[in-house]
């Protein structure tokens, strides 16, 4: 196939990338090769994260398909494709061995998606100990969460099942090695649901 019948073909609604004639209010990308697509193994592992160019290369090429697009478009005189935010590779590829991912407040907050696993606010973020360390909570992944300075106060000295506060996910150490690497320049929402 030509590649102006791998673009054609890439404007399909099923491929999840294509025309954006009909939203005006889509930005255009101003780097391509910044880190910005979440690349999936066929078995929806996280991999790694791609820049848009390389992304479109793997999609024209049949490589991987798209199963989140970002609303951001790239434009060309004759053609405007929107960029894949999140996309999975069609074949299975042996994921190198990661390092553990290092424990500190910047990958927490990634990890939480920066938002306070209580309520749920993005605002004046702080970290928590799950089991008070006042009463033997230890200082690592399993027992540190992201919570607002609101919800930090309320909890107190208590555990969330004594202050009436359920966590909204369970503290865990991340295995998804790109948070070692600090390739979160342009974090997306969309990430998140794929790299818990």
């Amino acid at each position: 196939m030509t590649t102006k019948g791998r673009v054609e073909e890439l404007g399909r609604p099923s491929h999840g990338i294509g025309a954006s004639e009909g939203h005006p209010s889509a930005r255009v990308v101003p780097d391509l090769n910044a880190p910005r697509v979440l690349v999936l193994n066929a078995s929806y592992e996280p991999l790694h994260v791609t820049s848009t160019k390389r992304a479109i290369t793997l999609l024209q090429y049949g490589v991987a398909e798209v199963l989140e697009s970002s609303g951001d478009v790239i434009r060309s005189p004759s053609t405007t494709l929107t960029v894949p935010s999140v996309i999975r590779l069609r074949r299975y590829v042996r994921r190198p061995r990661v390092h553990p991912v290092p424990f500190n407040r910047r990958n927490v907050l990634r990890r939480d998606t920066f938002a306070c696993q209580y309520c749920g606010a993005s605002e004046e973020l702080t970290m928590d100990h799950v089991m008070p360390r006042s009463r033997g909570g230890r200082h690592n992944w399993d027992n540190v969460v992201t919570a607002c300075r609101a919800c930090n106060q309320r909890k107190g000295d208590r555990t969330p099942d004594e202050a009436a506060m359920p966590l909204r996910t369970h503290p865990h150490a991340p295995t998804f090695g790109v948070y070692a690497h600090g390739q979160f320049a342009h974090w997306q929402p969309e990430w998140a649901q794929y790299i818990r």
